[in-house]
């Protein structure tokens, strides 16, 4: 299987970044800055965390690739996935479950890790056998390692695929041993140094992707190829309007998406509020969702950032949302990111992020494009704020959740 469009730039890292530097004349003033003086600023991880993601996708894919037969031996027999992680982690899952589901016909769903530590075995699905799929950028946090060893005590015939950035964290050294675990490690250079996840989440998707095609590994790398090349793209070709439009004095933010995309939403919206201390209230929501109560979010002073579908249906649903905004004139702002963007869609001052990849490559597999959009105007604003991207917070948060107490609901073991 091969996308139509692939595009020309397949650069090695550190060719890219200077790739970067010499076109993109919003980024070229940053990253010929010397590491010490990236430091001073508070952006000496994040801003190359960001910009590195196409070269360390292609790097999840040949993981992926190089592990299908253990991968397949595995998950042989699988009739239920559920996803689980914290936060981000449970973003990244919600990118993926509706794709797998797709994929591979297997029901597949995503679950917080909280939601599982509190609930207990009640909150998974009754279909057997399950493989729990953990995405942790560290692998340290309380939920990740409280979750597995609580399944491998209660329910032993569950399997468990981690999926990480950190091959020191707990998850992946605490159940090496075990037959029941299978740990996919990836990249170092995924492992975000910085507060905010960036690599690690897009990386992290994308490994999770792969489950959907091992049956296919060709048309995998195809589609990873495709998204890398279309990141390239989105880099040198839209970083300036989406900086721009972070520097406008907007001061709250909605994110609407369909499908897939609405994990991509809610991380795109996290981003913005992590990295800018909480000066800026974010909402994530669907389409169609929107309408129903959440649409009174919106005054003035916020930016609405549309992530459009390519599926025609689907689409559909999405313009009839956002001409109703234009009737009603809500919102100061609107960033509009897909393929083929009508411009009657386009009021004064908004912004169309044209990436025609997006339509190749099919909508269940684009999310990672929209949350880099997200991370650029998170990055840009925090830049606006005055903060530092690496470290925005006061203390509030951490890049890994403090130690608390695991409690354990007394449930009985199953065979």
């Amino acid at each position: 299987m091969k996308f139509a469009g692939n595009l020309e730039h397949k650069y090695q890292p550190s060719e890219w970044m200077s790739q970067l530097a010499a076109q993109q004349p919003e980024l070229r003033a940053l990253l010929e800055l010397s590491e010490e003086a990236r430091t001073a600023a508070g952006f000496r991880c994040t801003l190359d965390e960001i910009c590195q993601q196409p070269s360390t996708w292609r790097q999840t894919a040949a993981t992926v690739a190089s592990m299908q037969r253990r991968l397949q031996g595995f998950l042989d027999g699988c009739r239920s996935f559920v996803l689980t992680g914290s936060g981000s982690s449970q973003y990244a899952g919600e990118c993926v479950h509706p794709a797998l589901r797709a994929a591979t016909g297997i029901s597949a769903c995503t679950l917080g890790g909280g939601w599982l530590l509190s609930e207990g075995q009640r909150a998974l699905p009754a279909e057997r056998p399950l493989t729990l799929i953990s995405l942790a950028r560290s692998g340290d946090s309380p939920e990740s390692g409280g979750v597995v060893e609580w399944l491998l005590e209660t329910e032993p015939q569950v399997r468990h695929l981690v999926v990480t950035c950190n091959a020191q964290g707990h998850l992946a050294t605490r159940f090496c041993g075990d037959p029941r675990v299978l740990v996919v490690t990836l990249d170092d250079r995924t492992n975000d140094r910085s507060l905010a996840m960036t690599s690690s989440f897009t990386n992290m998707v994308l490994a999770s992707l792969g489950l959907g095609y091992l049956a296919d590994p060709s048309a995998y790398s195809n589609i990873v190829e495709n998204l890398a090349g279309a990141a390239e793209q989105l880099l040198l070709r839209h970083t300036g309007a989406v900086a721009e439009m972070a520097r406008t004095p907007f001061r709250r933010a909605v994110f609407l998406a369909s499908g897939c995309r609405y994990g991509a939403a809610r991380e795109a919206g996290l981003k913005l509020l992590e990295m800018n201390a909480g000066r800026i209230p974010t909402m994530a929501e669907t389409y169609l969702g929107f309408r129903h109560g959440p649409m009174c979010f919106l005054n003035r002073e916020s930016l609405l950032v549309c992530f459009l579908a390519s599926d025609a249906q689907v689409r559909a649903y999405e313009e009839d949302v956002i001409t109703e905004l234009n009737r009603k004139q809500l919102g100061a702002r609107k960033l509009i990111v897909g393929a083929g963007i009508a411009p009657a869609l386009l009021a004064a001052g908004d912004v169309a992020i044209e990436i025609p990849a997006m339509a190749e490559v099919d909508d269940n597999n684009v999310a990672v494009l929209d949350v880099m959009i997200g991370q650029l105007l998170a990055f840009f604003r925090c830049r606006a704020e005055q903060l530092r991207p690496d470290s925005p917070s006061d203390g509030a948060i951490s890049r890994v959740v403090n130690t608390f107490t695991i409690h354990r609901r007394k449930e009985q073991r199953n065979p």
